[in-house]
C-alpha cells in the first residue's frame, strides 16, 4: 500500500465540475473549500504512509515480507485468480506472478486452475501459508494493541470513532 504524492499534469489542469443545483425549495448545501479537502488528503496520505512503514518494521524480521503477508491475507477466503490478486494489490500480472512464484517455492501457496475455465491460474493458501499468515497477523495485532494501550482513553476513543468514516472512505467507488 504505497502512497504517492504525484499528481499528473492532466489532473492538475482539469476544470472543476459544474455545481449541481439543489432540489426546488431546498437551500444549497454548505461547500467546503477544495483546498480544505486537499489539506486533509495530504495529512491522511502522510499518516497512511507512516502506518504502512510502522507495520513493515514490525514484520521486518519475519520469514516473509509485509507485501507477501498481504498477498497471503488476500487468499484467506479461498483461491483467487492471479489477475484479481494483481488488481487488488495494484501491481501488474508479471509482478504478482513473481510474488506467487516465491510463495509457492516456500510452500505457502499452491497454484490451481479455475473450474469454469482451465486456462485461468489461481492461487490458494497452503496449511503452512495459513499458519504463517495467522502468526504474522497476531504479531501485528499484539504490537498495535500495545501501542493503543499507551494512548489516553480520549485518544483511543478518537481512533475508534474514526473507524466508520475510514471504512466509508476506503469503500467509496
Amino acid at each position: 500500500m504505497a502512497a504517492s504524492d504525484h499528481v499528473p499534469p492532466s489532473a492538475q489542469s482539469r476544470p472543476a465540475p459544474a455545481p449541481v443545483p439543489p432540489p426546488a425549495g431546498q437551500a444549497p448545501p454548505e461547500r467546503r473549500p477544495a483546498d480544505a479537502d486537499r489539506a486533509l488528503a495530504e495529512q491522511f496520505n502522510r499518516r497512511m504512509r507512516d502506518v504502512v512503514l510502522l507495520l513493515r518494521r514490525v514484520s521486518a524480521d519475519q520469514p516473509i515480507t509485509a507485501q507477501q503477508l498481504s498477498v497471503l491475507g488476500s487468499l484467506e477466503a479461498g483461491p483467487r485468480r492471479m489477475t484479481e490478486l494483481a488488481a487488488e494489490h495494484g501491481v501488474r500480472l508479471p509482478t504478482m506472478t513473481a510474488q506467487i512464484n516465491r510463495l509457492e517455492r516456500d510452500g505457502l501457496v499452491a497454484r490451481g486452475r479455475d473450474a469454469a475455465d482451465a486456462r485461468v491460474v489461481t492461487a490458494r493458501l497452503t496449511e503452512t501459508g495459513t499458519d504463517l499468515l495467522h502468526a504474522g497477523r497476531e504479531r501485528r495485532l499484539a504490537f498495535l494493541a500495545e501501542r493503543f494501550a499507551a494512548l489516553s482513553d480520549e485518544d483511543r476513543a478518537a481512533v475508534a470513532a474514526a473507524l466508520p468514516a475510514l471504512e466509508r472512505l476506503l469503500t467509496v467507488p
